[in-house]
């Protein structure tokens, strides 16, 4: 999704510091107040350079400037060097708001090269702060060689329509009161620009007051009623000055007055000193023709001296009555068809348009370009990130959907790839590496019914999930959303597909197809290494490896698919006709719809017009522009009018679109089901993503049999990664990247060992004198990171540890024994483990850390395994089960488990014996093995060839039962794995039996086991 930069905590932490020395403008505009200056040797405290990589982001300096006009001999301003390949420049972030109503506009001194190049600049506008600040932007063209001063007035700024922030206010209103700063945006190119004496300046115009009702569409059916509240707001909260006499009146619309309404005619008058902020109502009444009707809509007019309307004028609009696809009790195609019937070319193109609703110029394009489909990319979020306002906003945008002729309703979608992951406060589970590690179907199933619930109650009835990519570089930075390296695994947790749409979500299965399978140093997006890569295998690969896990989702009933970034061969995923519609649609039979990923079409060669044409002619059903929403509209409707996209291809796309949306019930249900509110982020859900956190985790090494540790004992714990619940959530967290610190509500590791030891000292860099400890808990790993930005090679990352985590690992293992618990999306380099006792691979476990410790004081077993193949240095990668040469540090489908061999299969007996016959059978030939002479007092493996025959016997038997689970028999070949672990059987018999399990091949898994 969009990126966007990040302060760094040094950078908010000096801004604050420096409060004190940034003026505050007067209230009163006389003279020109100075925003920034230059004038001290270093950059002023805000000021950040930025960029999509290293080499776009700018290279600033302050020099010397006495020639600029008007300027003094001591003169300094700041230089812009920039090359910039996709998106750089600078910004000022204020640290404390600053109000420029008083002013008319902004300007700036800069010294050009005459380049003819277009700088855009921007103001930050309310909100939290300049990192959700809403946008308003206005630009210059470096025409003259030399200084020029820029002066915009407020006025002239418009809305930037290519990104908003997550949080930003989405009023559209230039409010001035509360200002954040600006920036400087640099276009794709060369150059160097000087800037001086930053300045709001001028005089603003009185202020009118602003007038606002209480929703911007008021739905009415036939006889029925619409109150409308219009609201009074002033400038600075204030009362007002003077009378404000609001005249009312209902407009032209599509409604017949007279026939449809009665019109409503009217005067609200607000006296001198009425209170910012208040109410005054009329109401619309609707009459009944008795014909069934598509909707029609009645404008409310409002007018006044002094007053300034709403930027979208708001309507009352007659619903639409009586059609055929209206009637819940018609079939589906029968109601997709009369609907079809009935649309116009705009109508169509509108339902293949999903636009992001940060670019929304105004929130009435959404029934003026007849959207079918809104989304929140990574960190768009409204202005107060709660689930409530996350309801409040998406039924807004539904409201504007209810104008539109037909009513079709917005689709609305978010990636919620490990939760509701973009909402504070909402249930945060493991990525999907860690679910993979937990090899429970049933569990990734239950999961994914938990993020629809929590889904549904804010509003959200579309999910961009599950990544079904199957990893084959630990280098990717997107492994850590993949379930892992072999196709039979992540096959076997397309269940998440169950989860999601039987509670009334749509799942999209990507990235289709490879992009788990890119390689290294094929991208060519900015400085990504792996991501957005080349398939470069064999055509046999792509279908045994990468097609396998979506062939099974389709057969789930995926609703959507969504193409990846990356190309297969010389050809761009979303180009892919053979593979999209041949593949995909003809062959596997997919019966949804395939939504592109972030404007990922403007990737294929070619202008915008033959992105368009070569991508829908491709299969691609709806696009996700995100941003340029009247472009694409313009451009499909040209390439339909020009015959170069037939009506047949657009018609097949719409069915496909609408089909998913009547069985998910929203023609009928397109608002928030509120009353899911309250579980948003509720114990109950908390504890299902706890238990995936525990079962997630993977012991790697026990030495002398450390963990679990009691209770009793008097634990040290250090690491970066203790006591940050951030960074354990890793990124798609709150934001596109994810950060560390409380982003969210969560237990941090650390928390979950307080919660099961009664003696815990925490020093996170191990200065803590680490005398008279028991035990040592060592919390390492990565920051977060989301895409390419975590690739390897990109900006210098690797897969070693910090050298604060090294130093960490070695003060606290040199001095007791101790246990290395590795936070990460991907195995990491360890090296030497000679003075480690214990390891643990802990994956990104959410914001449930107690999950964490729970089988590390012994609340529950441990008994994960590896998802991939953990390598023993850097010449290894990459490394995955099934390749000539493999000697990893530990094998695919590795895992110590602290919980009784003996009793696992106690348990697998009593649960076969009510199964079929051959189940039934199974379970009598493990019971000669179940004899006590067999077993050690510890409940492990005494006679192993005893109990090795008996597994394989009970195998072959399960091999023809139809009534046994995959939980069954992965219980039974794990007896099998435990003595193979002990044993040293080599690392490529291990990792094939595991592969051999998730295929179902039970016989072939338990002898290479024994």
């Amino acid at each position: 999704m969009t990126p966007h930069r990040r302060r760094t905590r040094f950078l908010a932490l000096l801004a604050l510091l420096c409060t004190a020395f940034l003026a505050t403008p007067a209230q009163a505009a006389a003279e020109p107040y100075t925003v920034t200056d230059f004038e001290a040797d270093t950059l002023p405290p805000g000021v950040i350079p930025w960029g999509n990589d290293a080499a776009s982001t700018p290279r600033l300096t302050v020099l010397p400037a006495p020639e600029r006009p008007g300027a003094a001999g001591t003169n300094r301003a700041m230089s812009a060097e920039y090359t910039v390949s996709q998106w750089g420049g600078w910004s000022h972030e204020l640290a404390a708001a600053q109000d420029w109503a008083p002013y008319a506009g902004f300007s700036f001194w800069v010294k050009g090269t005459a380049s003819g190049q277009r700088v855009f600049f921007e103001v930050k506008d309310g909100g939290a702060g300049p990192g959700s600040a809403e946008l308003f932007e206005a630009a210059f063209t470096d025409d003259v060689a030399g200084w020029r001063q820029v002066q915009v007035a407020f006025a002239d700024f418009v809305r930037r329509g290519d990104y908003q922030p997550g949080g930003a206010p989405t009023d559209g209103e230039l409010d001035l009161v509360a200002m954040w700063g600006y920036a400087m945006r640099f276009p794709t190119a060369s150059g160097t620009l000087v800037f001086d004496e930053v300045q709001v300046y001028g005089t603003a115009p009185p202020r009118p007051v602003r007038l606002s009702t209480d929703a911007p569409v008021y739905p009415v059916d036939e006889k029925g009623s619409a109150r409308v509240k219009v609201t009074v707001t002033t400038a600075d909260g204030k009362p007002l000055p003077v009378p404000a006499d609001v005249a009312y009146k209902t407009g032209a619309g599509t409604a017949t007055p007279g026939r449809d309404y009665t019109p409503a005619e009217g005067v609200l008058t607000f006296p001198a000193g009425t209170a910012s902020g208040a109410t005054r109502e009329f109401t619309v009444r609707t009459l009944a023709d008795r014909e069934a009707e598509t909707a029609e809509t009645i404008p409310v007019l409002l007018s006044g001296d002094g007053v300034r309307p709403p930027a979208d004028e708001p309507a009352i609009v007659v619903n639409a009555h009586g059609l055929p696809y209206l009637d819940r009790k018609r079939g589906t195609q029968e109601r997709v068809g009369d609907l079809m019937g009935r649309m116009t070319l705009a109508e169509k193109v509108g339902q293949m348009t999903q636009a992001e609703r940060g670019a929304l110029g105004k929130q009435d394009d959404i029934a003026a370009y007849l959207l079918g489909s809104l989304l929140s990319g990574g960190g768009s979020t409204p202005a107060t990130n709660t689930p409530r306002a996350w309801a409040d906003m998406v039924d807004g945008f539904q409201l504007r959907a209810r104008q539109t002729r037909l009513q079709i309703p917005l689709i609305y979608g978010v990636d919620a790839v490990h939760g509701h992951n973009n909402v504070v406060g909402a249930t945060i589970f493991p990525h999907n590496a860690g679910m993979g590690a937990t090899r429970d179907p049933a569990l990734v199933e239950k999961s994914g019914e938990i993020t629809a619930k929590e889904m549904k109650a804010t509003g959200i009835p579309w999910d961009f999930a599950p990544c079904l990519c199957v990893s084959r570089d630990e280098r990717w930075g997107r492994a850590y959303e993949s379930f892992g390296e072999d196709p039979a695994l992540v096959s076997r947790m397309t269940t998440i597909v169950d989860g999601l749409q039987k509670r009334g979500v749509l799942a999209t299965a990507k990235h289709y197809v490879a992009d788990g399978g890119t390689a290294y140093g094929t991208s060519t997006t900015g400085d990504y290494t792996i991501d957005q890569g080349v398939f470069t295998g064999t055509r046999q690969e792509l279908e045994v490896l990468h097609l396998a896990p979506f062939a099974e989702a389709v057969r789930r009933g995926a609703g959507s698919v969504m193409p990846s970034y990356s190309s297969v061969g010389p050809v761009k995923m979303h180009a892919h006709r053979e593979l999209i519609t041949d593949t995909l649609k003809g062959r596997m039979g997919f019966k949804g719809f395939v939504i592109s990923d972030w404007a990922a079409i403007d990737q294929i060669p070619g202008d915008y017009p033959s992105d368009v044409r070569t991508s829908v002619n491709a299969g691609l059903d709806m696009i996700m522009v995100p941003h340029q929403y009247p472009q694409f509209v313009a451009a499909l409707t040209a390439e339909v009018a020009a015959g170069r996209v037939t009506m047949a291809r657009v018609d097949d796309a719409v069915r496909r679109i609408l089909t998913q949306k009547f069985r998910l019930g929203l023609f009928e249900r397109p608002f928030a089901d509120r009353s899911g509110l309250p579980a948003v982020g509720s114990p109950a859900h908390r504890a299902v993503a706890r238990t995936a956190a525990a079962k997630s985790q993977v012991l790697l090494k026990n030495a002398g049999g450390l963990l679990p540790l009691p209770a009793t004992a008097k634990v040290y714990v250090a690491g970066s990664n203790a006591d940050d619940v951030g960074s354990q959530s890793g990124g798609w967290t709150i934001t596109w990247q994810g950060s560390s610190g409380p982003i969210t509500p969560g237990t941090t590791i650390l928390a979950g060992i307080r919660q099961r030891a009664a003696n815990v000292t925490y020093s996170a860099d191990a200065s803590a004198p680490t005398a008279g400890h028991d035990a040592g808990i060592v919390v390492v790993g990565e920051k977060p990171y989301a895409e390419g930005w975590g690739d390897v090679g990109r900006q210098g990352r690797t897969l070693e540890l910090s050298a604060a985590d090294r130093a960490a690992v070695d003060a606290v293992c040199g001095a007791m024994r101790c246990v290395v618990v590795v936070v990460s999306g991907r195995p990491m380099m360890l090296g030497d483990l000679s003075g480690v006792a214990a390891v643990v691979a802990a994956w990104l476990p959410g914001t449930e850390g107690a999950g964490v410790s729970d089988p590390m004081f012994g609340a529950v077993p441990y008994t994960g395994r590896l998802p991939f193949t953990w390598p023993a240095s850097m010449a290894q990668v990459p490394i995955n089960v099934g390749d000539p040469v493999y000697r990893p540090l530990f094998p695919y489908g590795w895992g110590l488990r602290t919980d009784r061999a003996r009793t696992r299969l106690e348990d697998v007996r009593a649960q076969l014996g009510r199964g079929d016959g051959w189940s039934r059978a199974a379970a009598a030939a493990l019971e000669p093995a179940l004899a006590g002479r067999h077993w050690n007092v510890d409940g492990s493996v005494r006679a192993a060839r005893v109990v090795l025959r008996a597994l394989g016997a009970t195998a072959a038997l399960l091999e023809r039962s139809r009534s046994d689970t995959y939980a069954q028999d992965d219980a039974l070949v794990s007896v099998a794995r435990d003595l193979a672990q002990a044993s040293g059987l080599e690392a490529a018999a291990q990792a094939r039996a595991d592969q051999a399990l998730a295929a179902g091949d039970l016989t072939t898994a338990v002898e290479l086991l024994g």
